[in-house]
């Protein structure tokens, strides 16, 4: 998902929530090579549940980092 630039409404930007999440998936899936570990995983479940949460309903968001 590309984040909108600054100057576009608010209202055309997705919930704070789902840019957090989306930028907390971006963060580990650049973090880590291409083995997570068990852990990792999990973070990265954890992470994509909190992201569908926060876009669930949203026509614009159409798919995850």
């Amino acid at each position: 998902m590309a984040l909108l630039p600054d100057s576009s409404p608010s209202s055309d930007r997705p919930a704070p929530a789902a840019e957090q999440a989306n930028e907390a998936i971006r963060a580990l899936v650049d973090a880590t090579g291409p083995d997570w570990s068990a852990v990792e995983a999990a973070t990265y479940e954890v992470l994509l549940i909190e992201w569908a949460a926060a876009t669930r309903g949203d026509p614009d968001i159409i798919e995850a980092a």
